[in-house]
């Protein structure tokens, strides 16, 4: 998950004294009593330059919590329990730092800093193989594995996205390319419709990004970029060319997801999540529905493996629910998982379990029981400062009926990254 950029707040860092900690089973799901849309636009909001993340962070606070309304549901409702260990970490090293798991290689951890990629041993958290990364690039935003998982994607402030080897390789420990690649710009550059003016008197080809890159995702043959530049980019990962370039907000995007049937989501500091399609026969994707009920900038989406549900994160500490409805071909909204008590970072879901993290420095245990009211099970503490990026894969078959455990990985805003053992158990029914 990237640093996110935000237009009506920004991620505040706990006090010293630390935050104070609500009880592990609070923040229940509840619908959100905003019923009108916000309107208003990014002219309406001063945007915050990109040159001041960690500024911005110390020093402006997350807005409220969305208002809630109660939920009814079942007292004699099953609710599972959840228990969770920290295994081992890395001492901080750098202040931007992204990471990445991925079921094909569940051994392995990748890790993005301003410095290099690195590829550790899971289990013993071991330094596989490192890439060093030119100091040119700037920080880090994001780390993805393609499609295929053969190769890392990691973007950059510098705009660029660059391609790694995704496994351990001791006869090519270097960057492969990077996107554009310099044959995609080659064979644009003499055509004068192949540019966009990015600003006043300063002009781009369309297949560049103008600012940082802040999230990426991989689906089929394709790779997506989106960018504080307001940009959705489309590559095609066979021949690493840009397809698609489409103004998509208008403010700064935070996050982008990508469901199995080839929806796009993204998320931006304009306080709004678009979804974007593409018919059949069409060649270029166009938007579906602008979802608006968020309060402030959103920083981090997640969707549930069948892509039913999107989960949304953002600075008014909330994480929304949002479902699709059989009368609607887009999602809407269903509730608010409250909980965090600063801004929410980064989001991860895996099988059913929804992983949170803060700006409070905690990670969150969420899970949908069976009678569709979730519950926080846990919160992961130990972390000094905000968390900005979650990776989690399962350790057994997401089928077990005697619970499941995950490896989950947090990284934090000073570098550190935690490793935890997370178990998760079958609720019991009530005797009542």
């Amino acid at each position: 998950m990237p640093l996110a950029r935000t237009s009506s707040c920004c991620f505040s860092a706990a006090p010293d004294g630390g935050a104070s900690q609500p009880n592990a089973t609070a923040g229940n799901l509840a619908a959100t009593t905003s019923s009108a849309s916000d309107t208003s636009t990014s002219s309406e909001v001063p945007s915050v330059s990109s040159n001041d993340d960690a500024v911005s962070i110390i020093t402006l606070p997350s807005l409220p919590s969305l208002l809630l309304l109660p939920i009814i549901s079942s007292p004699s409702a099953s609710l599972p329990t959840s228990s969770h260990l920290c295994l081992s970490s890395l001492p901080p090293s750098s202040s931007s730092l992204s990471l990445s798991l991925s079921p094909s290689h569940p051994h392995l951890l990748y890790t993005a800093s301003d410095l290099a990629i690195s590829i550790y041993d899971l289990s013993s958290l071991n330094l596989l193989a490192s890439f060093p990364v030119s100091s040119r690039s700037g920080s880090a935003k994001s780390l993805a594995l393609s499609a295929d998982s053969h190769h890392l994607l990691s973007s950059h402030q510098d705009g660029r996205i660059r391609l790694w080897p995704a496994a351990p390789n001791p006869s090519r420990p270097r960057q492969i390319t990077t996107l554009p690649t310099l044959s995609d710009r080659l064979r644009r550059l003499p055509i004068p419709k192949n540019y966009v003016t990015v600003r006043r008197h300063c002009k781009r080809l369309w297949i560049e990004h103008a600012d940082a890159v802040s999230s990426l995702a991989a689906h089929h043959d394709l790779i997506y970029s989106a960018s504080w530049d307001k940009t959705l980019k489309i590559w095609r990962a066979s021949d690493l060319r840009c397809l698609e370039s489409i103004p998509a907000h208008e403010d700064a995007i935070n996050a982008i997801a990508v469901a199995g049937d080839g929806t796009i989501y993204t998320g931006s500091a304009d306080r709004r999540i678009r979804v974007w399609g593409k018919s059949p026969g069409e060649k270029r994707h166009s938007l579906v529905a602008t979802l608006e009920k968020h309060r402030s900038a959103v920083n981090a989406l997640a969707l549930s493996p069948d892509g039913s549900v999107l989960y949304s994160g953002s600075c008014d500490r909330s994480i929304l629910v949002w479902e699709r409805e059989e009368s609607a071909k887009y999602m809407v909204v269903s509730g608010a998982l409250r909980g965090h008590q600063r801004a929410v970072m980064s989001l991860v879901c895996v099988v059913d379990v929804l992983f949170s993290g803060s700006s409070d420095r905690t990670v969150r245990i969420w899970r949908r029981g069976e009678d569709g009211k979730y519950a926080c099970l846990g919160v992961m503490e130990g972390h000094t400062t905000g968390v900005r990026s979650l990776a989690a894969v399962p350790v057994t078959a997401p089928e077990a009926d005697e619970g499941k455990e995950f490896r989950v990985c947090s990284a934090s805003l000073d570098g550190e990254v935690r490793v935890w053992k997370v178990g998760i158990s079958p609720g019991k029914a009530s005797d009542s």
